[in-house]
C-alpha cells in the first residue's frame, strides 16, 4: 500500500485544516487508515483512526470533539478536519494503514509521509 498525504500548512488558532490521504496498491483493497502527528521534542502519537468500511472511528482524548476522521471509500482516501486548532497541535502528521482496524493504533503495516501542520497564536 502507498499512501499519499497532503494538506498540511500554517493556520492561526482557532482555524481550520483538512488533511488528506490516498491509499493505493496492493495488498489491501481497502485498509483501516489513521492519522498519527510528531511534535517536535516528542515521540510520534495516535490521533484517530477509522475501519475500511467507514464505520468504526476512534480518537485521541485530546482532539475528541474537534478533529473528524472520515473516508470516501470509492477513492479510498481519509480526511481529517481538524477544527478550532490549538498550538499545541502543531505537529508532523502521518498517515498510516493496516488490514484490521484494530491494528491502525498499535502496529500499521504502511505510513505516508509526513506532512507539517502549525497553528501560530
Amino acid at each position: 500500500v502507498q499512501l499519499q498525504a497532503s494538506g498540511g500548512g500554517l493556520v492561526q488558532v482557532g482555524g481550520s485544516l483538512r488533511l488528506s490521504c490516498t491509499a493505493s496498491g496492493p495488498p489491501y483493497s481497502r485498509p483501516a487508515m489513521g492519522w498519527f502527528r510528531q511534535a517536535p521534542g516528542k515521540e510520534r502519537e495516535f490521533v484517530a483512526y477509522i475501519s475500511g468500511s467507514g464505520r468504526s472511528t476512534r480518537y485521541q482524548d485530546s482532539v475528541e470533539g474537534r478533529f473528524t476522521i472520515s473516508r470516501d471509500k470509492a477513492e479510498n482516501t481519509a480526511y481529517l478536519q481538524m477544527n478550532n486548532l490549538e498550538p499545541e497541535d502543531t505537529a508532523v502528521y502521518y498517515c498510516a494503514a493496516a488490514q484490521f482496524y484494530s491494528d491502525v493504533k498499535s502496529g500499521p503495516d504502511y505510513w505516508g509521509q509526513g506532512t507539517l501542520v502549525t497553528v501560530s497564536s
